[in-house]
């Protein structure tokens, strides 16, 4: 399993998002908010610098119970930072195979995460996420994705290798995490590109 992490990218990380995409990356993941139901345990890995936590707790004031699984050590710090309102957020710092989850989430967050990983490693990441949702939970999924134009394969493979320098990511393209999705029995239930489709937001229902 790699052992790269975003550590040093955890400073300006936003700042860069926002210049290379705009506000695209923000949208596409605020997109999938909404199916987030009160009262609901949900599961965020790969939260990153956890402004998702803000953009949460405007919706739901209080009443979500929040397990925040972030492998680097100074994207947690900033996450740790967040306004959570009147939700209980449980912060753990560890690569989500080593985390010991319950099987009962209602709700499973996963930005800019899959991506990381080689489809040889992908289901090392994927399976537990998938353990830890219950049957008729929603899996809210925001990646990157090729769609047949040029221009998004070059800034893939810019992307790639910038974070493969900078912070030990382990691919060199994207991994068939649609296909995990299908070969698990999910159900797509809503979709949405952003940024000339190189971005999509999907929502999964596990059966």
């Amino acid at each position: 399993m790699a052992k790269g992490n975003y550590d040093n990218a955890a400073s300006f990380y936003d700042k860069l998002s926002r210049l290379v995409f705009g506000n695209n990356l923000v949208k596409a993941q605020v997109y999938l908010l909404k199916h987030i139901p009160a009262n609901a345990k949900v599961l965020i890995v790969g939260g990153g610098t956890g402004w998702i936590l803000d953009e949460i707790s405007r919706i739901h004031l209080s009443g979500l119970d929040i397990t925040y699984v972030e492998v680097s050590a100074n994207m947690m710090a900033l996450s740790q930072k967040r306004n959570i309102g009147g939700n209980v957020v449980h912060f753990t710092n560890l690569p989500i195979q080593e985390v010991d989850l319950a099987d009962d989430f209602d709700i499973v967050i996963t930005p800019f995460l899959l991506d990381n990983f080689t489809d040889e490693n992908l289901p090392l990441v994927f399976n537990p996420i998938h353990n830890a949702l219950r049957s008729g939970g929603l899996w809210l999924y925001t990646d990157f994705q090729l769609t047949g134009k040029l221009w998004q394969g070059i800034m893939l493979k810019s992307m790639l290798l910038f974070f493969k320098l900078l912070c030990g990511v382990e691919s060199w393209r994207l991994p068939d995490a649609k296909g995990m999705f299908a070969r698990h029995g999910y159900s797509a239930e809503d979709e949405k590109s952003f940024f000339g489709e190189f971005v999509v937001s999907g929502v999964y229902l596990k059966k």
